[in-house]
């Protein structure tokens, strides 16, 4: 085991892992850590703790200090140089002609480095940029592309819920979500309705997704046939929330002149309750879900899934 202290350096950032050293520090502390990118002024996000072996990266690197005054005051400093630097950035990216997108930028805490971070379409050849921003800024520049998750993190928004967006206030990481969530949840496949402001698939179709494929497990689809204690029937709809099955009796089975006949009343059992008949017919459905959609709508789900 391993004693850890957590420290963020975004408000919906990584956690990253430091050796906290002779320091006790505590959550809420800011603290001033060595990393790859050079010194960086950092907030702890939980008490120190201990960890397996495994989880960490070695060498651990050690917590150099707690932010004093000073240090806060070169951290406020480093934020405030923010807005002219895009503003100049900008100005330069026009000059140049280059189809780019600037969406924001970050001082290192010891000035050593300003980090431009962007998207475009394609690759972009900004090496003439960056020689005129070095002359500008008068330190190392790195311009960094990024994609639309990234971009929706950093400028924030609001959600179709009505709420702040989830990567911008607390989701540290993006996990992979899939077009197979949104069929599982009985959500519709309309675009507009399963993607977010960044337009691919909303994070949150992930929350919910092990709950919903627990309960699916043993139900039956729409059109499958199943045994049931009145009898064989016809699924017509099933409710995997509350455990119901919807079907219709089939009264008399479809012969070569007469086609089979169904109940005109609906009948309602537990997945408990029955027993499924075509399970086997219906393994592959989920690979056919856009099923039914036109080119257009295909065209919007693929692009919905790009990383």
């Amino acid at each position: 085991m391993v004693k850890v202290a957590s420290v963020r350096f975004k408000a919906a950032g990584k956690v990253y892992y430091f050796d906290p050293d002779i320091y006790n520090v505590d959550m809420g502390d800011s603290v001033i850590v060595e990393t790859a990118r050079g010194m960086e002024f950092g907030y702890v996000t939980a008490p120190t703790k201990e960890v397996d072996d495994g989880d960490i990266v070695t060498p651990l690197k050690k917590i150099i200090r707690i932010a004093n005054e000073n240090d806060v005051k070169q951290h406020r400093e480093n934020v405030k140089k923010r807005e002219r630097a895009m503003q100049l950035c900008q100005e330069k990216v026009d000059k140049h002609g280059l189809e780019m997108k600037l969406i924001d930028v970050e001082y290192t805490f010891d000035n050593s480095k300003v980090i431009f971070y962007f998207t475009a379409d394609g690759r972009v050849d900004f090496r003439e940029l960056v020689k005129d921003l070095a002359s500008v800024f008068k330190m190392r520049i790195e311009l960094r592309q990024i994609g639309v998750r990234d971009e929706a993190k950093m400028v924030g928004g609001i959600g179709s819920c009505g709420r702040p967006l989830c990567c911008n206030k607390w989701l540290a990481d993006f996990e992979p979500v899939s077009i197979k969530m949104a069929k599982v949840q009985n959500l519709s496949l309309n675009p507009t309705k399963i993607s977010g402001i960044c337009g691919r698939l909303m994070c949150c179709l992930k929350y919910e997704n092990d709950v919903y494929v627990e309960l699916r497990k043993g139900m039956p689809e729409s059109g499958e046939r199943v045994k049931t204690p009145d009898g064989t029937a016809v699924v017509i709809e099933s409710n995997i929330l509350e455990n119901k099955i919807k079907t219709r009796l089939v009264l008399e089975e479809k012969q070569d002149d007469k086609p089979e006949k169904l109940s005109t009343e609906y009948y309602i059992y537990k997945k408990q309750e029955i027993r499924r008949l075509e399970a086997g017919r219906h393994k592959n459905k989920e690979t056919n879900m856009l099923e039914g959609l036109d080119e257009e709508e295909i065209k919007e789900i693929k692009n919905l899934m790009k990383d």
